[in-house]
């Protein structure tokens, strides 16, 4: 999209993604995004990508002093564990617990499997140190730990040269007192050393899962400090004045202080931005139940996204040893977008397996060396070769034409798989686009059904630069009536760092039956948890008059293992509440699980609060609806290939910045804008709303 506008109050936010940076710019003035970005993402030196976005857009006409908001979505917390590319990090707790991490919760991720190897921890032995203190269950302090232990404690962290420091004592999240002791010496006598507190970072139950949470949260603190501060610089350096902002794994904005502060809870920072986006398309498509599909150069990401918001976990799982395997990986206690990681992204590469059956992902050819029609040295067949092989790609205009594909690199990878699998070409990569899209269909499905939704009743907004191509199959595969393709689908997962409210989420453990519960602790609670999130909130620039507080809890029935969420009155609750509070438990627990069971006592395990800040206003520009002739939007033809009988058929294709609001088409037809191609097969019908976004009926 071009650019520059005069005088105009500009937002920008970009989108550090596996194979490409991807940019939005907002009119503030308008409401209206104004220009669309996308630059191959540099692995190494992520800031370096992110710098030459930028300035091309300032190329483009974009100055640098009218950006008055900087959003940023990064992958950095979740490379740098994934790779063990962190900091040097000591773990320091209990007495006889430095084993807490190895130990974990004794389970088998594959119980067919008896060698699976456990997920490795980021601390190794020789740098998890114990010290003399203890805390009760209930928050009392029976043993506080003595001067000469911090004397020793302090000697041993210098001698291990550490950069960074994680502290994590026993029952810590109901007295934080001995945590915050400890923490004081190590910022007295080694100031350069990066702390993090597990009262801080994840004060709930658990100490498996605690004590792993703050050994990410301490092993990613230095790097991202760091790159925040060069990022920071670097922008002031190009005249851009305003704060830098970072888009958080549960949706929410927040300072840059913040995340260096809890770096944590970047883990999944770029995935909720796609999830937040796609909420905001499919309220303005008039469908507020939607399933998300964010399918990028490595890898899709599946979330379902009901009246308007996506759904909400409060664990996750990092640097997994099986990828795609639950329970093989690091639990990690932090607010995040509840979504499904899928192998399938545009560089997966296809292979032979040892059956003989071809397979594609989970590996990723990534930026470098990516597909081979890159023309970076891959070799291997891929994902966006096989799109290519089939003419759903235009080799002279992706990324606009900035990157000319190589179509003879990708047909001869495509050709050498088919050799080994004894297929044709053209066969073989229309094998690599079916079982992508069985894998992506098969995993969306499983992640709908356990949360009791049918996927017939969602329709499917597909983004990222490769979603658009595979959404229509996917959506057929799953039974869904309707696909939704936003405006700038291809970056469309940047402007969730637009659209999502500056907030921050804060929570505590404490477990008691309803019928029992001391409500004045439970108000106590909420009061430090208020105060928490509204120093956080007010941070990044919002007044405290604006902010406005949410309160839930996590419920269960007594005796069970799963917790759901519940909403809480606006004020702190009381023993007046608990008919409506048991009210909303059992609405909830019977969405989700179909039925109530009756009878049986109802206990809270966490007690949370979220502070917001006032919503973005983003408005896309409204278009009137017309009956423009959508053979002006047309660029030509190629043929295509689409299976079964109709085999390669002549299809026509859509330049989408052509295609007006009103204008409808059917189907076959290819639809190219700068940074994606959506592919819609024969026989459905396509239109444009007045909102700019692309709608498919499927038949």
């Amino acid at each position: 999209m071009a650019a520059g506008v005069n005088g105009a109050r500009l937002a920008i936010s970009f989108d550090v993604g596996g194979t490409f940076t991807d940019f939005v710019v907002v009119d503030l003035n308008a409401g209206d995004v104004v220009g669309r970005h996308k630059v191959l993402t540099n692995a190494a030196f992520p800031a370096r990508g992110v710098l030459r976005g930028w300035r091309e857009l300032i190329e483009q006409g974009f100055a640098p002093g009218q950006v008055e908001l900087a959003v940023h979505s990064t992958t950095l917390v979740t490379n740098s564990v994934i790779e063990r590319k962190g900091a040097v990090t000591a773990l320091v707790t209990t007495r006889g617990f430095r084993d807490i991490l190895e130990l974990g919760r004794e389970q088998m991720y594959d119980i067919y499997d008896l060698f699976a190897p456990p997920p490795e921890p980021l601390v190794p032995r020789s740098h998890r140190l114990e010290i003399n203190e203890r805390t009760t269950r209930d928050g009392s302090a029976l043993t506080t730990p003595a001067q000469a232990d911090l004397d020793t404690l302090i000697a041993e962290l210098r001698e291990l040269g550490v950069d960074a420091v994680a502290i994590a004592f026993l029952h810590s999240y109901r007295n934080t007192a001995h945590e915050a002791l400890v923490a004081e010496a190590v910022r007295e006598h080694l100031p350069d050393v990066q702390v993090s507190l597990s009262a801080d970072v994840a004060p709930v139950a658990g100490e498996y899962e605690r004590f792993s949470t703050v050994a990410a949260d301490a092993f990613a603190k230095p790097a991202v400090a760091a790159y925040v501060a060069e990022l920071g610089k670097a922008l002031e350096e190009l005249g851009v004045s305003s704060d830098l902002h970072l888009m958080m794994s549960s949706g929410e904005i927040a300072s840059a202080a913040t995340a260096v502060e809890r770096p944590i809870r970047l883990l999944e920072s770029g995935p909720a931005s796609g999830a937040i986006a796609a909420a905001f398309y499919g309220q303005l498509a008039g469908h507020p139940d939607v399933l998300s599909l964010d399918m990028g150069g490595t890898t899709a990401k599946a979330c379902v996204i009901e009246r308007g918001a996506p759904e909400m976990a409060q664990l996750l799982e990092a640097a997994r040893v099986r990828r795609f395997m639950k329970g093989s990986g690091l639990p990690i206690v932090a607010p995040v977008v509840d979504l499904i990681e899928i192998g399938a992204g545009g560089g997966s590469i296809a292979h032979r397996d040892e059956l003989g059956l071809l397979k594609v992902g989970p590996e990723s050819a990534g930026a470098d060396p990516g597909p081979a029609c890159y023309g970076l040295g891959g070799t291997t067949p891929t994902v966006s070769d096989a799109n290519l092989a089939l003419g759903y790609l235009n080799p002279d205009y992706f990324l606009g034409g900035e990157i000319t594909l190589d179509a003879s690199a990708a047909n001869a990878a495509v050709a050498l798989l088919g050799t080994e699998l004894d297929l044709d070409p053209t066969a073989t990569a229309w094998g690599i686009h079916r079982v992508v899209n069985e894998n992506m269909a098969a995993a969306a499905r499983v992640h709908i059904i356990e949360r009791n939704r049918d996927p017939r009743s969602l329709a499917v907004i597909a983004f990222g630069g490769a979603g658009p191509a595979h959404a229509v199959a996917v959506a057929r595969l799953l039974g869904s009536p309707t696909v939704i393709f936003p405006p700038g689908a291809g970056v469309a997962s940047a402007l969730g760092g637009l659209v999502a409210p500056i907030a921050f989420s804060a929570g505590r453990t404490f477990l008691t039956r309803l019928d029992s519960a001391d409500w004045q602790h439970i108000g106590t609670l909420f009061d430090e948890l208020e105060t928490e999130a509204a120093r956080e909130v007010a941070s990044a620039g919002v007044d405290p008059g604006d902010i406005t507080y949410r309160r839930w809890a996590e419920m269960r029935l007594e005796g069970q293992y799963h917790e759901i969420e519940v909403a809480l009155p606006t004020h702190n609750p009381s023993a007046a509440d608990l008919l409506e509070i048991r009210a909303a438990f059992e609405r909830a627990y019977t969405a989700r699980y179909g039925r109530m069971l009756a009878g049986l006592p109802i206990e809270a395990l966490q007690w949370r609060l979220t502070a917001t800040g006032p919503e973005r206003a983003v408005e896309l520009r409204r278009q009137a609806l017309g009956a423009g002739d959508v053979t002006t939007a047309a660029k030509g033809t190629r043929p295509v290939y689409f299976g079964g009988d109709d085999s390669w058929i002549e299809t026509t294709v859509y330049d989408r910045d052509k295609l007006a609001a009103g204008m409808a088409f059917a189907g076959p037809a290819i639809v190219e804008e700068r940074e994606s191609t959506a592919v819609i097969h024969p026989g459905n019908n396509a239109r444009i709303d007045e909102y700019g976004s692309l709608i498919v009926d499927l038949a």
